[in-house]
Order: structure tokens, then C-alpha cells, then sequence
């Protein structure tokens, strides 16, 4: 079982769902980078349960740093960071547990580790395991925004509920940033979020569930980074975006709305404005060829609806295969899109400072090049 993702920094997540702790750990951090433990707390809040919308399971998150800061600074060792468990109810599963639940793990992970895995709250392929990886981008935000480049995340549909568009402007964009940064509930319009809260609701009062598509932005990112083929940008942030549990697709730009353009249409003009070549428009989110372009990157990210709903459910009994009926019981997200946001932000934050640092090596290596021939 595979649990690490990145080559300039590393990152593995462990832990199950009803274990003890679940953590990770970034390796390839360089030595002296301050760490803000506020920061790292208040992005955990925006991922925690809230109200009626959310899962009555309230855990307190706290990230406890155990190797790799030393004084508020990386050591530049592995930074290891642990979060208890403590408000699991593990026996809400033993009832189900030989019935496999439709659109979960279940069947999967048994065949996959030989019926050997941790059942209770999906174990370690719960979303229960993105609290450790969102204090783990939130490290790797933190280094973004030292470095001038600053992202987030909104709900651009829930259920057939439209938010406004990210603004094509990048100061009003940038401005639309910072207010994600303070809000719980991922919306840049006040109406459409009432609708949407209102549109959850209803789906957890019929015991059913929803979901939506999350639009995310980065800016200030500069031109250069991804490769051309097998490590472009886009599949760099696809990989990393297709890790967190319930992502059913990802676009750039426009996406599948380019099958409906022309060239004419589809194409970004060039220009030069203060001495920077950009582009008139940004259809393409900022990625050519697989590589930055130095305009915004726009990610379109699918969440499907949660599968754990109080319907009665078609499925089998794994060991004698005989149909039964299955009604799911425990504490469950009639959504969870609101609080995916920030592990969205999470991973695209860790796949952007990946390809970062890699660029900033060439870069460095290209200028003392030059330094030698001068």
C-alpha cells in the first residue's frame, strides 16, 4: 500500500478512520522556514463539522507537531505532524459490517487487502484522513505565500446551485482570495450560499446527500513549471486532486466546455502589458503545453455526493453473497463539499510547491550558468 505522493517534498498520510491517530509527514522541507501553528489551526477549523449540513462527529483536530520544527523553524528532518482520534463510535459498524455499502470502499478494499483492512468508518480510506493532509498544505501554503503565490477554493455549483464565477481580472480575483481565507462556508455569493445551505438541508432531512463541482485559483504563479508530457501541470495537480476521496473529475480552464468551441473561440490571444506577455483572455487556466504560462491556473474539481445516506440500499452479505437490504447508521455529511474546499486547497498547494521547488533548482542552476560565462 502505497501512502506517499511527491518527489521534491514527500508526503505521507497513515491512520485510520476509528484508529487510534491518524498524521503525515513531509519530507524535503528545507531547514529554516517559519511555521505559523495559528495557520495550520485555522485551516483544520474550516474542515471541521459544522451545524446541520455537516457530520455530528466533532473532532478537535488538534495537529500535534512531534519532529521537524524546532523553535517555530523546519530543521530541515522530517516534519511529522499527529492528530488523535477521539470521538469515533466504532460500534455503529459492527451491524454492517458484512454488507457492503454501495458506492463506498467496502468491496475494493477487501478484495485488496485480503479482508484484512480496518472496516470501521471506512478505515484508512475515510475522508477522516484529509485532516493530517490539510495541516500538511497548510505548511505548503504557507511557503506558497512567502513566495508571492496565494490560492483558494469556492463551491461553483451544488446541486445545481450556481455561485458566481472566479473574476477574470486578477486584482478583483486576488481580492476574492483573501475573502475565502475568513469564511467557513465557501461561497463569493451570499445568496446562492443560503440556497445551498437550504438545498443540504433538505437532502439530510430526506436522509439523502448531495454534491457539486469546487472552482479553484491559483495567481502569482510564474511560467515555467510542469513538463511537457507525462508531468505537466495538469496531471501533476490531476494526480494529487484525484487523491482526496470523493473527487470524481478535474478539468483546467474551460475543460469539457471546449468541446462545444471553435479554435477562434478556444484560443487565448497574446499580448504584452508592462513589459509581461499574458494573455487577453484565460481559457486554457493558465497552462500551455503542459507547463505555467504565468496567468492564473483555474481547476474545476467534481465532488460526488456522499454515499453514506439513510436510504434503504440494495447490496449483498460479502461472505454468503445472498442479497440483503442495507440501512447505513452512525454519523454521516448529507454533504461534504463546504469542507472539501480546503483539501482542495490543501493538495494544490503541495503539487504546486513541488513543481516550484523543482523550477526554482533549474532556475538557480541556469543563472549561476550565466554568472560563470560573464
Amino acid at each position: 500500500m502505497k501512502n506517499t505522493i511527491g518527489r521534491h517534498i514527500s508526503c505521507t498520510i497513515f491512520g485510520e478512520s476509528h484508529g487510534k491517530a491518524i498524521g503525515v509527514t513531509l519530507d524535503g522541507l528545507p531547514a529554516g522556514i517559519r511555521i505559523d501553528e495559528d495557520w495550520i489551526a485555522m485551516r483544520l477549523e474550516q474542515r471541521k463539522a459544522k451545524g446541520r449540513i455537516s457530520t455530528q462527529r466533532h473532532e478537535p483536530d488538534q495537529p500535534i507537531i512531534v519532529s521537524g520544527v524546532f523553535e517555530g523553524f523546519t530543521t530541515g528532518t522530517p516534519l511529522t505532524i499527529l492528530m488523535e482520534n477521539k470521538a469515533q463510535h466504532s460500534q455503529d459498524y459492527e451491524k454492517t459490517k458484512n454488507r457492503l455499502r454501495p458506492s463506498h470502499a467496502d468491496y475494493s478494499g477487501d478484495i485488496k487487502y485480503f479482508g484484512y483492512q480496518d472496516y470501521r468508518g471506512g478505515g484508512h480510506f475515510s475522508g477522516r484522513i484529509t485532516a493530517p493532509l490539510v495541516a500538511a498544505g497548510a505548511i505548503a501554503q504557507q511557503i506558497l505565500k512567502a513566495n508571492g503565490i496565494e490560492l483558494g477554493t469556492h463551491i461553483r455549483c451544488c446541486h445545481g446551485i450556481e455561485d458566481c464565477a472566479f473574476a477574470s481580472q486578477e486584482t478583483l480575483l486576488e481580492e476574492q482570495l483573501h475573502k475565502l481565507e475568513t469564511i467557513d462556508f465557501p461561497v463569493l455569493d451570499e445568496r446562492s450560499a443560503q440556497r445551498m445551505k437550504e438545498a443540504i438541508e433538505a437532502a439530510a432531512a430526506d436522509g439523502d446527500s448531495v454534491g457539486g463541482i469546487l472552482e479553484s485559483a491559483a495567481i502569482h504563479v510564474p511560467a515555467g513549471l510542469g513538463e511537457p508530457f507525462f508531468d505537466s501541470m495538469e496531471s501533476v495537480i490531476a494526480h494529487y486532486l484525484y487523491s482526496i476521496p470523493a473527487v470524481k473529475g478535474v478539468s483546467f480552464g474551460h475543460g469539457f466546455g471546449f468541446a462545444n468551441l471553435f479554435g477562434s473561440e478556444a484560443n487565448d490571444a497574446i499580448l504584452c502589458e508592462n513589459d509581461r506577455i499574458k494573455t487577453r483572455t484565460n481559457h486554457n487556466g493558465g497552462i500551455n503545453g503542459g507547463i505555467t504560462n504565468g496567468m492564473p491556473l483555474l481547476i474545476n474539481t467534481c465532488i460526488k455526493p456522499t454515499p453514506s445516506i439513510y436510504k434503504e440500499q440494495d447490496t449483498i452479505h460479502k461472505t454468503t453473497h445472498e442479497a440483503e437490504k442495507l440501512m447505513i447508521q452512525g454519523r454521516h455529511d448529507p454533504a461534504i463539499i463546504h469542507r472539501a474546499r480546503v483539501v482542495v486547497d490543501s493538495v494544490l498547494a503541495l503539487a504546486i510547491l513541488d513543481l516550484y521547488m523543482e523550477r526554482c533548482a533549474v532556475v538557480a542552476l541556469q543563472n549561476h550558468r550565466k554568472e560563470e560565462t560573464i
